[in-house]
C-alpha cells in the first residue's frame, strides 16, 4: 500500500481528504491559505518548493444545491481550478488522478462503463464534467468517477427510488488509494454493487431505521441511476490490467 510519498492532496479538509490523511501518513496536504487551485502563481510557488511526484486531486465545491445556488464558484473551483491544477502537472511532469463523480452520467439506465456517454442532469455534475474534460488533455492522468458518503449516514431519510454503486468513504478511499501503486491511467470507475440509496444508508448502520425518500420530494434535479459497472477496477487489482 502506497504511504503517500511524493503526493500531494488537494481537499484535504473535505470527506474523502480525511480519509486520505490516515491513509497517505507522507503525502503532503496543504490547506487553502498554501496551495489555493483558483491561486496559480501560489500554486507554482508551493510545487517548486517540494518533491513532488502526484497530485491526487480530491478538492471540490460538491453540493448540488448549492452549485445551484452558486454556480460561480463552481466554475470557480471545479471547472477553472482544476484546470490550474492539469497545468501545473503538466509543468512539472506530475501524475494527476482526479476524483470524478458517478453524476457526470444521465442516470437513465445505470451499470454505466467508463466509455459510456456522460450527460450530467445537475450543474454540480456540469462542473465536475468540465474538470474531467481538461484532465482528459493531460495523459499522465487518472480520473476515478465514484460516489461515497460518511459514516453514519447523515440524514433522517434516503432515496428508495434512485440507484447508485455508493459505498462508504472509508471503503472508496482504500480502494482509490489502492490504485495508487498501479501505473494506470485513463477512467476507472470505484464502487460497489449496484442498489438504491435506501439499502445503502441502511447498511452502513442496522441499529437505526432510516426514513424513506423520493426524488421527487426534493427541489433540485438527480439522476435515477447512476450505478457504475467496476470491473475494469476488478481486473486491475486482480493483476489482469497493468495500465
Amino acid at each position: 500500500m502506497h504511504d503517500g510519498k511524493g503526493i500531494l492532496v488537494t481537499g484535504g479538509s473535505g470527506l474523502l481528504g480525511g480519509e486520505f490523511k490516515k491513509l497517505l501518513p507522507a503525502a503532503v496536504f496543504p490547506d487553502m491559505d498554501e496551495f489555493n487551485i483558483t491561486n496559480p502563481a501560489q500554486m507554482e510557488d508551493y510545487l517548486s518548493r517540494g518533491r513532488f511526484t502526484l497530485i491526487l486531486h480530491a478538492a471540490a465545491f460538491t453540493s448540488p444545491p448549492r452549485v445551484d445556488a452558486d454556480p460561480v464558484q463552481a466554475l470557480d473551483v471545479n471547472i477553472a481550478g482544476t484546470v490550474n491544477v492539469v497545468k501545473a502537472a503538466i509543468r512539472h511532469k506530475l501524475k494527476l488522478v482526479y476524483i470524478c463523480t458517478d453524476y457526470v452520467f444521465r442516470g437513465d439506465a445505470g451499470n454505466y462503463r467508463e466509455d459510456d456517454p456522460v450527460f450530467p442532469v445537475n450543474k454540480y455534475a456540469w462542473s465536475k464534467l468540465g474538470g474531467e474534460c481538461a484532465v482528459r488533455l493531460y495523459v499522465n492522468s487518472l480520473i476515478i468517477r465514484t460516489t461515497f458518503g460518511p459514516v453514519p449516514f447523515p440524514y433522517e431519510k434516503a432515496f428508495t427510488d434512485q440507484w447508485t454503486s455508493r459505498e462508504s468513504v472509508v471503503t472508496v478511499s482504500r480502494m482509490i488509494v489502492a490504485l495508487l501503486d498501479r501505473n494506470v491511467t485513463g477512467v476507472v470507475h470505484v464502487g460497489g454493487k449496484r442498489k438504491s440509496v435506501h439499502e445503502y444508508a441502511a447498511s452502513l448502520d442496522s441499529s437505526r431505521t432510516i426514513g424513506k425518500l423520493s426524488i421527487k420530494d426534493v427541489a433540485f434535479s438527480v439522476p435515477v441511476d447512476t450505478s457504475l459497472d467496476c470491473t475494469r477496477f476488478k481486473r486491475i487489482m486482480e493483476g489482469e490490467e497493468k495500465k
